[in-house]
């Protein structure tokens, strides 16, 4: 019996060596991760303000409706280009076709009597100088002359409300331009205030940018700045031309309003940008910014790969703040003197090896 649970014991023993010995040799054999870092604020020695901002469009509409209706007809695509007055979106207006009919038939009525207290109250006006009708017929009919007189702008007044109302059914190009969103389609329910289609006028730009509270009172308007588009790497000379002078519903940042000078430059709107202002940074606090495609997400929770001294990725929680264009601020978490991984050619875990390019 002895022997017997010796051999089971030598059994187990050699199994569980072999498996820590597979299980070494896996991990040991593992190929490092080859990843990219990046240094916290590595190019951040402007000593000049900076803020971030995108591009829009100086001339542009989101188009919607004040009725509801099913969409009929919808002859434009993104990317299309408009004329002043093009029909973008038709809604079904069956019901204001009928109100109109209404309408008209109505003004054809009050036209008809209006006409007639005309010619009574012309009639009675001669009688009434010829001493052959009293005062008051005379006011009784201008009384009846001025009553029809009002029903007939009433009526008049209807039909301009229903021409209002086809308006808001047959949606029409402000101004010319480029058709830059479709929210809708045929057959589908538009709904009143609901964007139906965007356009904008190209050829004409400005950026919105945020300021920091420290530095908006040193920007005035008229000021000359750079604009650094870092999607094509080029800079555009640009000019403050509108500064808020409220916080209240942007977080603490001032909106700065760009105009940018006519450019060959293929921008469009929604690139992101650097505004560079020509003015000293009144205090010299360190924001830690770092790129969105860094952050690892994980429910509500933000982190951060960085490297450990053995040569592992080391996941970081983080506290972040606000966001800068492609950019967000961190709190906590991360310091100015470290680097994180900007990207990895695997997939990234605790403790996976990694190679730095």
């Amino acid at each position: 019996m002895k022997t017997k649970y010796t051999i089971a014991f030598l059994a187990l023993t050699f199994l569980a060596t072999s498996c820590g010995s597979d299980e070494k040799k896996t991990i040991t054999e593992t190929t490092p991760i080859s990843v990219k870092v990046k240094a916290v604020n590595e190019n951040d020695n402007n000593p000049f303000i900076t803020a971030s901002g995108t591009i829009q469009a100086v001339n542009s509409a989101n188009l919607s409706t004040r009725m509801m209706g099913f969409v009929t007809k919808m002859p434009v695509e993104v990317g299309d280009k408009v004329k002043k007055g093009q029909l973008l979106v038709s809604i079904n207006n069956a019901d204001l076709q009928a109100k109109l009919a209404q309408v008209n038939a109505g003004i054809t009525e009050a036209t008809a009597a209006f006409t007639n207290a005309e010619k009574d109250y012309n009639r009675f006006k001669n009688l009434f100088a010829e001493n052959s009708a009293s005062q008051k017929e005379l006011d009784d009919m201008t009384a009846h002359y001025n009553m029809a007189k009002a029903r007939l702008e009433g009526a008049k007044q209807m039909k301009n409300e229903v021409d209002a109302q086809f308006a808001y059914a047959n949606i029409r190009a402000p101004f010319d331009g480029i058709v830059t969103g479709k929210y809708i389609k045929d057959g589908d329910m538009a709904n009143p205030g609901m964007p139906l289609v965007s356009m904008e006028s190209p050829g004409s730009f400005e950026v919105m940018a945020m300021v920091p509270e420290s530095e908006i009172s040193k920007i005035a308007s008229g000021t000359s700045v750079d604009v650094v588009v870092k999607s094509i790497n080029k800079i555009i000379k640009g000019k403050v031309t509108e500064i808020s002078t409220s916080a209240k519903n942007t977080g603490g940042q001032y909106l700065a309003k760009v105009s940018l000078e006519k450019t060959d430059a293929s921008i469009l709107s929604g690139m992101f940008v650097t505004v560079q202002f020509p003015i000293e940074k009144q205090q010299k606090t360190e924001i830690i910014l770092i790129p969105k495609e860094a952050l690892v997400t994980k429910g509500q929770l933000y982190g951060v790969y960085t490297v450990s001294e053995s040569n592992t990725a080391l996941l970081r929680w983080l506290r972040i703040g606000r966001t800068y264009g492609n950019q967000v601020e961190v709190l906590s978490g991360l310091s100015s003197d470290e680097s994180y991984i900007i990207s990895a050619d695997g997939k990234l875990y605790n403790g996976a090896k990694v190679s730095i390019q």
